[in-house]
């Protein structure tokens, strides 16, 4: 029996730290409401609604694959380049069937949209067969094996894209322009990829809640070893998972040639991996392995794309610049937090001996930029004078408790 304020496995009940990213989220909408000088919540709520779930539902399809990878004890750097590569495999076999359609912006017809988006599925699952072997056979560490396919996979894209441009139109080409209507309606309707998103994480959260191969997944994240003692066939097991994130991520190509009309290998999906794996971290995803939720991954997707949409919304010009770093704070920020009660049980200090005193200033200076950058010189004096504060208070007070 569960405890009595546990809960149970599987079930629909948010975690603290799920409740506490609920929190958050409408903190951060309620500061973006306040700060934005367009107050754009307030006087255009739906057009903003529809901008974060449309941005949130891109992302949390192929994070969902991170969790699954991520829970099994492995890492797929790959996704960004896995959403090149399905977008052009869609849209060159689209050319490849119908050229004189694509080429004068005609409909390709039904046959030629399902032929393009079934390859780019295939795509996925080859990718991710690829990813396995790789990973069991030749017995390469998961980040070796999935950083190779991220360079290679976008290049492999390109090559794809000027060669089949070059055999089968005019002029030889990085892009291929997608008119279709049925993406045009993918495109309008913003609810279609937040639907998708929707079945994708329940049937995700069914099969890691309710089913045999969801307890071998996180079996195998906690112990491989004792995993596969017990009888479980552990390369089945990543087969699955490698397979499952990367045709999440071909899945999420597929909408992002809709949403923006193009395959655009050198562009498309470049550093959206690291998104991907931040939301799974965000919502509580252990990088350990053996550790992690769907309703947490989907939180942790709305809470990125709230903070970036927020600092666009207050920077107006230039916010992409920012997207990056506000990504890599909010990793940092939440594994730091998860690890907290770890750090206090084993004693450990966060600012130990010298190596504390040279991270506050560095800490402090980094606050004190990040600031200055987004709102202004005073600012920016402000929060590193802040950290600067805050930070020595911390090493006094972990100096005198371990004393």
């Amino acid at each position: 029996m569960p405890a009595p304020h546990a809960s149970p496995r599987g079930s629909f009940l948010l975690r603290p730290g799920e409740w506490a990213l609920v929190a958050a989220i409408l903190l951060a909408i309620a500061l973006t409401t306040i700060v934005d000088a367009n107050h754009s919540y307030w006087f255009r709520p739906l057009e903003s609604l529809r901008d974060i779930a449309r941005n949130t539902a891109l992302l949390g399809i192929f994070a969902l694959g991170a969790t699954v990878v991520i829970i099994a004890g492995g890492i797929d750097l790959s996704a960004g380049s896995m959403i090149a590569l399905s977008g052009t495999i869609c849209a060159t076999t689209m050319l490849a069937l119908k050229p004189a359609e694509m080429i004068g912006f005609k409909p390709v017809g039904p046959a030629a949209v399902a032929a393009g988006c079934a390859a780019s599925l295939l795509a996925g699952f080859l990718v991710g067969t690829l990813h396995t072997w790789l990973i069991t056979a030749v017995r390469l560490p998961p980040f070796i094996a999935t950083l190779a396919t991220l360079v290679g996979l976008r290049s492999l894209a390109r090559a794809l894209c000027e060669s089949t441009t070059a055999a089968l139109t005019p002029t030889k080409n990085a892009l291929v322009n997608v008119s279709d209507p049925f993406f045009k309606a993918v495109r309008d309707n913003v609810w279609i990829p937040v639907a998708v998103f929707a079945v994708l994480a329940v049937a995700t959260w069914l099969v890691l809640t309710r089913t045999v191969l969801g307890r071998h997944l996180q079996a195998l994240g906690g112990n491989e070893q004792a995993a596969r003692l017990a009888g479980i066939r552990t390369d089945n097991v990543k087969w699955f998972a490698y397979c499952f994130g990367a045709m999440t991520a071909s899945l999420a190509g597929l909408f992002y040639v809709a949403n923006e009309s193009v395959a655009q290998p050198a562009l498309q999906g470049r550093g959206h991996e690291l998104n991907a794996i931040a939301a799974a971290v965000v919502g509580g995803c252990s990088l350990a392995g053996g550790v992690g939720t769907v309703p947490g991954t989907v939180l942790g997707a709305i809470f990125l794309r709230v903070v970036i949409d927020a600092v666009s919304k207050i920077i107006k010009t230039g916010a992409d610049v920012y997207e990056g770093l506000i990504v890599g704070v909010v990793v940092v920020i939440a594994v730091t937090f998860a690890q907290v009660g770890q750090i206090a049980r084993g004693g450990r200090r966060l600012l130990p001996g010298a190596l504390g005193l040279c991270a506050i200033p560095t800490l402090a200076l980094l606050a004190g930029a990040i600031v200055a950058m987004t709102a202004g010189p005073r600012a920016g004096l402000a929060a590193g004078l802040a950290a600067v504060v805050l930070l020595g208070m911390l090493r006094l007070w972990e100096s005198r408790t371990a004393a």
